[in-house]
Protein backbone atom coordinates (compact mmCIF):
# COMPACT_ATOMS: atom_id res chain seq x y z
CA UNK A 1 0.00 0.00 0.00
CA UNK A 2 1.64 3.57 -1.17
CA UNK A 3 0.61 6.97 -0.32
CA UNK A 4 -0.21 8.93 3.10
CA UNK A 5 -1.16 7.07 5.81
CA UNK A 6 -5.14 7.70 6.82
CA UNK A 7 -4.78 8.57 10.20
CA UNK A 8 -2.83 12.25 8.92
CA UNK A 9 -5.25 14.64 7.56
CA UNK A 10 -5.14 16.40 4.32
CA UNK A 11 -5.00 19.91 6.28
CA UNK A 12 -2.29 18.50 8.44
CA UNK A 13 -0.42 17.53 5.92
CA UNK A 14 -0.15 20.20 3.96
CA UNK A 15 0.73 22.35 7.00
CA UNK A 16 3.69 20.00 7.56
CA UNK A 17 4.58 20.30 3.75
CA UNK A 18 4.57 24.14 4.12
CA UNK A 19 6.72 24.63 6.38
CA UNK A 20 9.81 21.87 5.07
CA UNK A 21 12.86 23.28 4.39
CA UNK A 22 15.06 20.59 4.80
CA UNK A 23 14.86 16.99 3.08
CA UNK A 24 17.37 14.37 4.58
CA UNK A 25 17.77 11.08 2.47
CA UNK A 26 19.40 8.11 3.67
CA UNK A 27 21.40 6.57 0.62
CA UNK A 28 21.45 3.20 -0.18
CA UNK A 29 17.80 1.58 -0.38
CA UNK A 30 16.48 4.86 -1.55
CA UNK A 31 18.74 6.88 -3.71
CA UNK A 32 20.20 3.25 -4.92
CA UNK A 33 18.07 -0.40 -5.39
CA UNK A 34 20.69 -1.37 -2.30
CA UNK A 35 22.89 -3.56 -4.39
CA UNK A 36 26.71 -2.97 -4.41
CA UNK A 37 29.07 -4.01 -7.22
CA UNK A 38 32.24 -5.27 -5.50
CA UNK A 39 35.93 -6.39 -7.42
CA UNK A 40 38.98 -7.33 -6.14
CA UNK A 41 39.59 -3.61 -5.78
CA UNK A 42 36.48 -3.21 -3.12
CA UNK A 43 33.18 -1.53 -4.00
CA UNK A 44 33.25 -0.45 -7.22
CA UNK A 45 29.86 0.78 -8.50
CA UNK A 46 26.33 2.15 -6.96
CA UNK A 47 23.50 2.58 -9.04
CA UNK A 48 21.91 6.25 -9.43
CA UNK A 49 18.98 7.63 -10.68
CA UNK A 50 18.65 10.63 -12.73
CA UNK A 51 15.01 11.45 -12.16
CA UNK A 52 15.87 11.49 -8.14
CA UNK A 53 18.72 13.90 -9.46
CA UNK A 54 15.23 16.54 -10.41
CA UNK A 55 13.69 15.85 -7.64
CA UNK A 56 16.37 17.31 -5.80
CA UNK A 57 15.86 20.37 -8.09
CA UNK A 58 12.50 20.92 -8.01
CA UNK A 59 13.04 20.82 -4.35
CA UNK A 60 16.18 23.20 -4.95
CA UNK A 61 13.83 25.70 -7.02
CA UNK A 62 10.93 26.27 -3.94
CA UNK A 63 13.67 26.46 -1.70
CA UNK A 64 13.85 23.09 -0.01
CA UNK A 65 17.85 21.86 0.75
CA UNK A 66 18.43 18.26 -0.11
CA UNK A 67 21.16 16.36 2.36
CA UNK A 68 22.44 12.81 2.11
CA UNK A 69 23.03 10.68 5.58
CA UNK A 70 24.41 7.35 5.55
CA UNK A 71 26.33 5.08 7.59
CA UNK A 72 28.55 3.89 4.09
CA UNK A 73 32.21 5.98 3.58
CA UNK A 74 31.86 6.08 0.08
CA UNK A 75 33.29 7.81 -2.90
CA UNK A 76 30.43 7.52 -4.98
CA UNK A 77 27.96 9.23 -2.52
CA UNK A 78 30.18 11.90 -2.52
CA UNK A 79 30.43 12.18 -5.96
CA UNK A 80 27.14 12.08 -6.48
CA UNK A 81 26.31 14.60 -3.98
CA UNK A 82 28.71 16.96 -5.19
CA UNK A 83 27.03 16.28 -8.93
CA UNK A 84 24.10 17.58 -7.32
CA UNK A 85 25.30 20.64 -5.54
CA UNK A 86 23.90 19.08 -1.66
CA UNK A 87 25.60 21.73 0.51
CA UNK A 88 25.41 19.06 3.29
CA UNK A 89 26.39 15.32 3.12
CA UNK A 90 27.05 13.29 6.26
CA UNK A 91 28.74 10.18 5.77
CA UNK A 92 30.04 7.40 7.98
CA UNK A 93 27.20 8.00 9.94
CA UNK A 94 26.49 5.01 12.40
CA UNK A 95 23.77 6.38 14.71
CA UNK A 96 21.76 8.74 12.77
CA UNK A 97 19.49 9.67 15.73
CA UNK A 98 22.16 10.70 17.80
CA UNK A 99 23.06 12.73 14.64
CA UNK A 100 20.47 14.66 14.45
CA UNK A 101 21.55 17.38 17.01
CA UNK A 102 24.20 18.24 14.56
CA UNK A 103 22.58 18.03 11.41
CA UNK A 104 20.02 20.70 13.28
CA UNK A 105 22.93 22.75 13.89
CA UNK A 106 24.55 23.09 11.12
CA UNK A 107 21.50 23.87 8.96
CA UNK A 108 20.00 26.10 11.22
CA UNK A 109 16.86 23.72 10.74
CA UNK A 110 14.00 23.20 13.22
CA UNK A 111 12.85 19.38 13.80
CA UNK A 112 9.73 20.67 12.22
CA UNK A 113 11.02 22.15 8.84
CA UNK A 114 12.66 18.58 8.11
CA UNK A 115 11.89 15.89 5.73
CA UNK A 116 13.11 12.11 5.91
CA UNK A 117 13.48 9.40 3.83
CA UNK A 118 14.66 5.71 4.84
CA UNK A 119 14.47 2.23 4.00
CA UNK A 120 16.05 0.36 7.37
CA UNK A 121 16.20 0.06 10.90
CA UNK A 122 18.56 2.09 11.20
CA UNK A 123 16.97 4.68 9.89
CA UNK A 124 14.03 4.18 12.48
CA UNK A 125 15.18 6.60 15.39
CA UNK A 126 14.71 9.78 12.92
CA UNK A 127 11.69 8.80 11.54
CA UNK A 128 9.93 8.52 14.48
CA UNK A 129 11.55 11.83 15.99
CA UNK A 130 11.09 13.71 12.56
CA UNK A 131 7.54 12.15 11.92
CA UNK A 132 6.14 13.46 14.63
CA UNK A 133 6.53 16.90 13.79
CA UNK A 134 7.72 16.88 10.22
CA UNK A 135 7.47 14.34 7.20
CA UNK A 136 8.82 10.58 6.85
CA UNK A 137 8.50 8.92 3.88
CA UNK A 138 10.11 4.92 2.93
CA UNK A 139 10.59 3.45 -0.73
CA UNK A 140 7.97 0.91 -1.80
CA UNK A 141 10.50 -2.09 -1.09
CA UNK A 142 11.57 -1.06 2.25
CA UNK A 143 11.93 -3.31 5.17
CA UNK A 144 8.87 -3.60 7.08
CA UNK A 145 9.59 -1.21 10.35
CA UNK A 146 10.68 1.43 8.04
CA UNK A 147 6.86 1.17 6.09
CA UNK A 148 5.47 1.21 9.42
CA UNK A 149 6.99 4.55 10.48
CA UNK A 150 6.87 6.35 7.43
CA UNK A 151 4.02 8.78 6.70
CA UNK A 152 4.42 8.35 3.22
CA UNK A 153 5.06 4.62 1.62
CA UNK A 154 6.14 5.35 -1.81
CA UNK A 155 5.39 3.19 -5.00
CA UNK A 156 8.87 3.16 -5.90
CA UNK A 157 11.09 1.29 -4.54
CA UNK A 158 14.78 2.22 -3.61
CA UNK A 159 17.13 3.72 -6.44
CA UNK A 160 13.72 3.55 -9.19
CA UNK A 161 12.57 7.08 -7.54
CA UNK A 162 11.44 6.51 -4.85
CA UNK A 163 12.94 10.12 -3.98
CA UNK A 164 11.42 11.31 -6.63
CA UNK A 165 7.67 10.76 -5.58
CA UNK A 166 9.20 11.54 -2.37
CA UNK A 167 10.01 15.04 -3.88
CA UNK A 168 7.01 15.28 -5.53
CA UNK A 169 4.13 14.63 -2.59
CA UNK A 170 6.33 16.79 -0.51
CA UNK A 171 5.62 19.66 -3.57
CA UNK A 172 1.91 18.97 -3.97
CA UNK A 173 1.49 19.36 0.06
CA UNK A 174 2.98 22.93 -0.63
CA UNK A 175 0.68 23.60 -3.62
CA UNK A 176 -2.45 22.09 -1.50
CA UNK A 177 -3.39 19.36 -4.58
CA UNK A 178 -3.11 16.42 -2.36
Amino acid sequence: MSGAKAFYAPAELRRRGAQIKLVVTDNDGVLTDAGVYYSDRGEELKRFNVRDGMGVERLRNVGIVTAILTRELSGSVKARAAKLKLPFTWLGVLDKEAHLESILEETGTKIDELAFIGDDVNDLGLMKIIGSVGLTAAPGDAMGPALSNAIYVCKSPGGHGAFREFAEWILSLREGST
